[in-house]
C-alpha cells in the first residue's frame, strides 16, 4: 500500500467507523515478561515456581497455552512479536545476528503492529525495554504515541540538552532497570529517585495511559515489554506477598540461594503489578472491552536463554478478557509470530496492512473467541543458528548445520511437556512418518549453513568464531544440568 493510498484509507475509516470504534473494537494490553520460562508461573504447576496469583487468575479466566514458542534471546523475539515474521524473513536471528541492513531497517521492511493499529485509530503506547533494533518506538515507522522506556546512557545523551543520568548503574553504560532507574518518558529523562523502581514506573505509565485513552473515548494499545524479571543486578523490590525487604547491590554468588530468592521475588512483584493494571481496567469500567495478553521473550537466563533446546524457546502465553473464551490450559500451539496478526484481527485493521504483505504467524482471534478449537499444526522457535520445531506430540530441536547437527534431535513427546517423558525417536520406524513431516517443515524454513554470505561480513566472522568455541557449543546444544530430563544423544541420519 503506497503512502497516498494509506492516507485515503485512513480518511475513509475515520469518517465511516471512528465514531463507533471505541465501542466495537477492544482495547489491548500486551505484556511481555523478560527472560522467564513458563515453569516459573504457578499456573503451570511446576516445582520451584514463584507464586503468581494474578497471572494465574488470567489463565483461569481465559486461556493458557502449555506450548508457546519464542526465540531464545530477546532482540529476535521482540522483532518477531512486533512484525509477525520469523528470522528467515526479517533477518534477525539473535541479538548478535542481524542479516543485511535489518538492524537499521527491520520495521521499514516488515510492518509493525503498532503502525497498523495507529493508522486504524488506536491510541498507542509502550513502556519498559525496547532492545529491538535501531528504529525506535517514537519513530513514525513504529508510531507509538507515548513511551516510557528504560534506556542506556548513550541514548540518554542524545536527548535535547544532553542530560546526564545520575542514578544507579548496572555497568559503565547500562543504567539500572530496577532501583533508581534510567527511564526516558516522551523525550525527557525522568528524574528518578533512589526509592523509585522500574516496574512501578512502567505500571503507573500504563494505568495513566489507559485512563487518558478512556477519557478521550479512543480504543488503545498498551504494549508493556517490562524490564522484569531479567536478572537481579540491582536488587529485588519490597514484596508484600513475601514480606521481604528491598535489597540493593550487585548480583551475588548463588551459593546461599540468594539469587534464586531474588528472581522469584521479581516475578512475584511483576505479578503484583499485573494485578494492579487489571484492577485499573476494572475500575475504568472497560473489562468487557479489553483483551489482556501475557507472554515472555525467551526462557530463564542461565538455565534456558540462548540454548538451542526447547527450553530456550518455550515461553508463557496467557490471554483473557473481551472475546476470550474460558478454556484454561490448552494443548493447542502458538508462537510469537501469531501476535501481530492477532492484534490486527482484534482491531479490525486489515485495511491498513499493505497489499500483498504476508505474516508468518496465524491470528489467534478465532481460537480466543471459541469459534474454533484448533489453531496450528506446528510452531517454530530459533536460537542463533539453531532451529526448534514442535507439533503436539513431537519435537525437533537443535537443527544446526553450523554446529554440525544438520538433523537435530527428534523426540516423541506424547502429551508431555517441560521435557518430562520425551523419547528419542530418530531411526525408529514407528515414528518415521512424523519425522518426514518435520523434514518438510525444515524445507519451508531452511537452516543457516556455514556457506551463508553473512559469515563473510565483519560482524558475521566475529559471531562464527564465537560459535566454534567448545564451551559455547556445549551450552548451546544441551540442556542445563538441572533440566537434563531426556536423552540428548545425537544421531546423524545422513
Amino acid at each position: 500500500m503506497n503512502y497516498l493510498k494509506r492516507l485515503m484509507a485512513i480518511a475513509v475509516f475515520t469518517t465511516s467507523m471512528f465514531a463507533q470504534a471505541a465501542e466495537t473494537r477492544p482495547n489491548i494490553v500486551l505484556i511481555l515478561a523478560d527472560d522467564v520460562s513458563p515453569d516459573m508461573f504457578s499456573a503451570f504447576g511446576q516445582e520451584g515456581s514463584a507464586s503468581t496469583p494474578n497471572i494465574d487468575k488470567l489463565a483461569a479466566q481465559g486461556v493458557m497455552f502449555k506450548t508457546a514458542y519464542a526465540t531464545a534471546k530477546c532482540a529476535s523475539s521482540r522483532v518477531e512479536i512486533m512484525t509477525g515474521r520469523y528470522a528467515d524473513t526479517t533477518g534477525v536471528y539473535v541479538n548478535e545476528i542481524w542479516m543485511g541492513d535489518s538492524r537499521h531497517n527491520v520495521y521499514s521492511d516488515n510492518i509493525p503492529f503498532s503502525r497498523v493499529l495507529k493508522d486504524a485509530g488506536y491510541a498507542t503506547a509502550i513502556t519498559g525495554k525496547w532492545h529491538a533494533g535501531v528504529q525506535m518506538p517514537h519513530d513514525d515507522v513504529l508510531a507509538f504515541d507515548e513511551y516510557a522506556l528504560w534506556e542506556s546512557t548513550k541514548e540518554i545523551s542524545k536527548l535535547t540538552g544532553s542530560p546526564t543520568f545520575t542514578g544507579l548503574m548496572e555497568d559503565h553504560k547500562t543504567t539500572s532497570r530496577y532501583w533508581h532507574p534510567g527511564f526516558v518518558k516522551n523525550g525527557k529523562l525522568m528524574d528518578t529517585k533512589p526509592t523509585d523502581y522500574g516496574v512501578d514506573i512502567e505500571a503507573e505509565f500504563i494505568m495513566e495511559f489507559m485512563e487518558k485513552s478512556v477519557k478521550a473515548k479512543k480504543p488503545f494499545l498498551a504494549y508493556w515489554p517490562t524490564v522484569a524479571p531479567h536478572g537481579t543486578r540491582t536488587g529485588m523490590p519490597t514484596n508484600p506477598l513475601r514480606g521481604t525487604p528491598g535489597i540493593l547491590g550487585k548480583k551475588s554468588s548463588d551459593a546461599t540461594g540468594e539469587d534464586t530468592a531474588r528472581f522469584k521475588s521479581l516475578i512475584e512483584y511483576l505479578d503484583l503489578k499485573v494485578g494492579e493494571v487489571v484492577a485499573k481496567v476494572e475500575s475504568l469500567g472497560i473489562s468487557d472491552n479489553t483483551v489482556i495478553i501475557f507472554t515472555s521473550d525467551n526462557g530463564t537466563a542461565v538455565t534456558a536463554k540462548t540454548r538451542g533446546v526447547e527450553r530456550g524457546s518455550h515461553v508463557v502465553h496467557i490471554a483473557a478478557g473481551a472475546g476470550v473464551k474460558k478454556r484454561g490450559a490448552t494443548d493447542e500451539l502458538t508462537d510469537l509470530s501469531d501476535i501481530t496478526p492477532t492484534l490486527i484481527d482484534l482491531a479490525q485493521a486489515w485495511d491498513f496492512v499493505p497489499e500483498g504483505h504476508k505474516f508468518d504467524g496465524t491470528s489467534l482471534q478465532s481460537f480466543y473467541a471459541g469459534e474454533t478449537d484448533v489453531h496450528r499444526d506446528w510452531v517454530y522457535g530459533y536460537a542463533a543458528t539453531s532451529q526448534i520445531f514442535r507439533t503436539k506430540n513431537y519435537m525437533l530441536e537443535v537443527v544446526n548445520p553450523v554446529m554440525n547437527m544438520p538433523n537435530g534431535r527428534f523426540y516423541y513427546t506424547a502429551d508431555n511437556r517441560f521435557g518430562h517423558g520425551y523419547v528419542l525417536a530418530d531411526g525408529n520406524p514407528e515414528h518415521a512418518k512424523a519425522r518426514a513431516e518435520f523434514d518438510g517443515f525444515m524445507q519451508q524454513l531452511p537452516a543457516i549453513t556455514k556457506e551463508h554470505p553473512h559469515w563473510k561480513t565483519k560482524a558475521g566472522k566475529k559471531v562464527l568464531k564465537n560459535l566454534a568455541k567448545p564451551a559455547v557449543i556445549e551450552k548451546h546444544l544441551y540442556n542445563h544440568k538441572d533440566y537434563k530430563r531426556y536423552d540428548e544423544t545425537y544421531t546423524d541420519n545422513d
